[in-house]
């Protein structure tokens, strides 16, 4: 059953997509289910080109990738169209049928709530008021949007009868557990929960089909919105470290913070995580900069990692040097 979830070990921004297009092109990926909703948008490079994805799966590079939103997933309806011909998948990616949509009038409502835009920071592209209706059982669904007709799957069958046939199947969260609704720093938090199990669950995958839980860690910590930030850096002292960032689909300022070894453990326990994929190493130490093999990092990226794996007792496979999907240091086992 080679199935594999993967999940953010911070507030997001952990480089996701960067690791989920690895894997598709590296492993293959056979099936590749996203979860989660528009506010949060992986960026992934590929041949150049940048992409920051809200809706269509990282998995989208390998060409032969099944690509699918699972139930629990909110669709915007606009959105998901112009990535899909933006990264020309039409033929290849499917909506479940039960997914909830997104409206309109629902960015109108998030916009207009002054504390969760001030204070919290919503993108106030409209999830929370979705989730909210869905929870009160008054949503349109996807199969309630004529638009989508085409797009329309049973995602949980679909990567069920994948894992059963010993095909690799990816389920792709979104943001990070630091802002589940449940795990989170509550109530500087997203309107679900984003653990693996909770990504399990929108997907439809029991909990026993699942082989490897790998969490994502940046090589510092950053976070948009409001909320606790531990041992939060200045903007100008993030820019002369090379750790300022702005968010890829909204475009806000991230705010920046060395790595902290307390919260990846409480991530790496609440994901269960089997694997850790460590990102942005070359913004930390610039030396490791499109490093393809472990020998070639210098001592001080050896020892960080040695740290890492030590304090929280799992192994770090998957180290990302740069930018493109495919640099990363790759520590898996083979088989």
């Amino acid at each position: 059953m080679p199935c594999t979830v993967l999940a953010g070990g911070f507030w997001g921004d952990e480089g996701k997509g960067k690791i989920v297009s690895y894997l598709a092109l590296k492993d293959p990926i056979h099936v590749c289910v996203r979860t989660g909703s528009v506010n949060a948008a992986h960026t992934i490079w590929y041949k150049g080109k940048r992409y920051a994805l809200h809706m269509v799966p990282g998995g989208f590079v390998n060409e032969k990738c099944r690509l699918l939103l699972g139930a629990g997933t909110n669709v915007e309806v606009k959105q998901f169209l112009a990535e899909v011909e933006e990264t020309n998948v039409k033929n290849r990616i499917g909506v479940d049928s039960q997914a909830s949509i997104i409206e309109e009038k629902h960015a109108s409502q998030d916009k207009a709530n002054s504390h969760l835009r001030e204070a919290i920071g919503t993108t106030g592209r409209g999830v929370g008021p979705a989730q909210e209706e869905r929870a009160r059982r008054t949503a349109k669904l996807a199969k309630d949007i004529p638009e989508l007709k085409p797009y329309l799957a049973d995602v949980s069958l679909e990567a069920n009868t994948a894992i059963d046939a010993n095909k690799n199947v990816l389920l792709e969260g979104t943001q990070g557990i630091l802002l589940s609704l449940y795990h989170g720093t509550y109530p500087y938090v997203t309107s679900r929960d984003t653990s693996a199990a909770a990504i399990c669950a929108e997907a439809g995958v029991g909990p026993t089909k699942i082989d490897e839980v790998i969490v994502v860690l940046k090589s510092f910590m950053t976070r948009v919105g409001g909320g606790p930030l531990p041992g939060e850096i200045s903007k100008e002292e993030a820019q002369k470290r090379g750790w300022f960032e702005t968010a890829a689909g909204t475009g806000r300022e991230r705010r920046s913070a060395p790595f902290n070894f307390e919260l990846a453990k409480r991530a790496v326990m609440v994901n269960g995580a089997t694997q850790i994929a460590l990102t942005k190493l070359d913004c930390l130490i610039p030396k490791c900069q499109g490093a393809r093999a472990f020998g070639e990092l210098p001592d001080e990226a050896k020892q960080f990692i040695s740290k890492i794996e030590k304090y929280l007792n799992v192994p770090v496979t998957l180290i990302g040097t740069g930018p493109e999907a495919l640099d990363i240091i790759d520590r898996r086992k083979k088989t």
